[in-house]
């Protein structure tokens, strides 16, 4: 299931959602070579987080392969600095896509939930927080981790407190089966948050090449914060907006 838009009006220009979006493209290319050449590795190694690395369980100076031409040094990158620097990493381009269009979905309405300042500290605590939970799983783990998709975990997290019956155009495909359906957010992120944790359990995340730890952490973590960093009034003006809404379409139409 992958979703497409939500019903969801905006009260406010969701800048820190869009400059959030511009860094990350803007370090794939300039930082990660767009995924290619040794700039892309030596990112991974310079300011990917490496559990292991974090938390000393792999001896510095140590050499983890990366792939089968590549390693990277124990040490060398920025440590603890990198729970904050992997958030604007990816390791494709389907990664920071992936994770761009998501953060385009829910993320602004996070932000007008909130407004700008509060959204920018509750994306890299959410972020942080997911992290936390990735190494707590993967303690020794020697892979790298880059991604955003912690923090954006957090932003579904909260949606889903928010926003539960917000409908959101979701492309299904299931083997002959495409469809175009709306959903209720508790729907679409309740299966996607059971997956995740369904994944991580069986799988586990060293195994599976997949945070899924970042992912179950940081989607708990935005549900949990979420009620300390919304403005009362801007999810208000929401809700209003969208009963408004509702109430000029035909009843068979309605939520």
């Amino acid at each position: 299931m992958f979703p497409l838009k939500d019903e969801n009006p905006t009260e406010i220009t969701p800048f820190v959602t869009v400059a959030i979006i511009v860094a990350n493209v803007l370090v794939w290319l300039w930082v990660q070579s767009a995924g290619s050449g040794t700039g892309f590795v030596e990112s991974l190694c310079l300011y990917g987080a490496i559990p292991g690395e974090i938390t000393g369980a792999i001896p510095a100076g140590s050499l983890i392969p990366l792939g089968t031409t590549h390693a990277c040094r124990v040490g060398s990158g920025l440590g603890s600095g990198s729970l904050v620097s992997s958030m604007f990493l990816h390791g494709s381009w389907m990664h920071l896509i992936g994770n761009m269009w998501f953060l385009w979905v829910f993320g602004n309405n996070i932000e007008d939930s909130m407004g700008h300042a509060r959204f920018v500290v509750f994306y890299l605590l959410t972020g942080l927080l997911a992290a936390g939970a990735h190494i707590l799983v993967s303690f020794s783990s020697g892979v790298p981790t880059v991604g955003a998709s912690g923090a954006i975990s957090g932003i579904m997290g909260a949606y889903i407190v928010l926003y539960p019956r917000v409908r959101v155009l979701t492309l299904v495909v299931f083997l002959y089966f495409i469809r175009v359906v709306a959903l209720p957010a508790l729907a679409l992120l309740g299966l996607w948050f059971a997956f995740q944790l369904v994944q991580g359990t069986l799988v586990g995340s060293s195994q599976a090449g997949i945070a899924f730890g970042a992912h179950v952490g940081g989607f708990v973590a935005g549900a949990a914060l979420i009620k300390l960093f919304e403005r009362r009034k801007l999810v208000a003006a929401k809700r209003a907006k969208r009963r408004l809404s509702r109430d000029e379409l035909p009843p068979w139409e309605r939520w």
